[in-house]
């Protein structure tokens, strides 16, 4: 699977950008403030039609202008044309020409696992994070998962508005709580099937980057301790003076352990990055395992932060890339791009919202 094609228009800082890329590994070198990021966020906006840096569409418009277009080819078991619009007045998704209505049919399109300074909120910040990060795993690898989140996250929002109202309707939360109680069930036993499962991986991932300093574990920490329905029964007064849902896999979380201990917690800054790029390095093998292709993988500036141990721990992710087709885009100076990852490497010269390829390098090996 990889990108062929990517389309900007009034992307962030790109004006026009129209660009053809291979599989392999890509580097986009250029100074900061130039549009490398940019790139990398407009192919991640294609895989999920969300930004990684958790802004909505209004920031991604060019200054001045009405709204943005990004389309692109993906080639994968076939090939496919993407094209999404936002503006104020005006959004859409089309996969093909046809309108897209239900995200669940788009995504798989293009798959792809971005290493970002955000991914440090998996490990720092709030549950919101972590669910995400759970809720895409599940997104991507279980088919049914997303419908039944969207059901639920509607039947929720439905639920809240009625305990918003000055006189709640106590059959219509009821009628609610029963829906809630049935699509909760079923997202929390596929967290709590998935965590396990990705632990295992995502602790091999942490001992290649950390060069075994320590063991990790990923724990699964649902807000419902016991039993859902009894939970949310005990809750119905608090509720009403919260005025919202208090009780269901709304408020889950997960946790990290390192050695058995809590890394937000007790972890240093460096185990803490090292963490997130570990879980982003498992999140890639994990799709790759699931379905028997390499993700496309954004490798932004962070990367260059690693020393020479840290790096280690990507070459069997980027091995595989090499080995299977796969496509890589990597942002960097000119002076920091870690050398040893290579591969017939793909340069690109970025500045002032505009690429030009340079180049194509043979003889860096990985």
């Amino acid at each position: 699977m990889h990108l062929a094609h990517l389309r900007l228009r009034d992307f962030r800082n790109y004006a026009r950008l129209d660009a053809d890329f291979a599989p392999g590994f890509h580097l986009l070198l250029g100074d900061n403030a130039q549009g490398k990021t940019n790139v990398l966020e407009a192919v991640y906006l294609i895989a999920t039609l969300r930004s990684f840096r958790g802004v909505g569409g209004a920031q991604m418009i060019r200054h001045g202008r009405p709204g943005y277009f990004v389309g692109g080819d993906v080639v994968g078991t076939g090939a496919h044309q993407v094209k999404l619009y936002w503006s104020a007045r005006e959004r859409g998704v089309s996969l093909d020409g046809r309108p897209v209505k239900k995200i669940s049919d788009y995504l798989g399109v293009l798959r792809a696992v971005v290493f970002c300074t955000e991914d440090l909120q998996l490990v720092k910040g709030p549950a919101r994070a972590r669910r995400r990060f759970m809720d895409l795993l599940l997104a991507q690898t279980h088919p049914p998962y997303l419908p039944t989140l969207q059901r639920y996250m509607r039947t929720l929002r439905a639920r809240n508005a009625l305990l918003r109202q000055r006189t709640a309707d106590e059959g219509a939360i009821d009628s609610f709580s029963v829906e809630l109680l049935r699509l909760g069930g079923e997202i929390m036993a596929a967290r709590r099937e998935l965590v396990p499962k990705f632990s295992t991986p995502a602790g091999e991932a942490y001992r290649r980057v950390s060069n075994d300093a320590e063991q990790l574990r990923m724990e699964y920490v649902p807000a419902v301790k016991t039993d859902f329905a009894v939970e949310l029964a005990q809750s119905r007064a608090r509720e009403r003076a919260a005025r919202f849902t208090l009780v269901g896999p709304h408020r889950d979380d997960a946790q990290f352990l390192l050695n058995e201990r809590s890394a937000a917690q007790s972890g240093s800054e460096g185990q803490k990055r090292t963490l997130a790029i570990a879980l982003k390095v498992a999140q890639a093998g994990f799709l790759a395992d699931a379905h028997g292709s390499p993700p496309v993988l954004l490798i932004d500036d962070v990367m260059g932060e690693l020393d020479l141990k840290r790096r280690g721990g990507f070459l069997p992710l980027l091995e595989q890339a090499r080995r299977t087709g796969g496509q890589v885009f990597m942002t960097a100076t000119e002076e920091n791009w870690p050398r040893e990852w290579g591969g017939n490497l793909q340069r690109w010269w970025v500045k002032d919202g505009s690429i030009a390829g340079a180049t194509r390098t043979k003889d860096i090996q990985i």
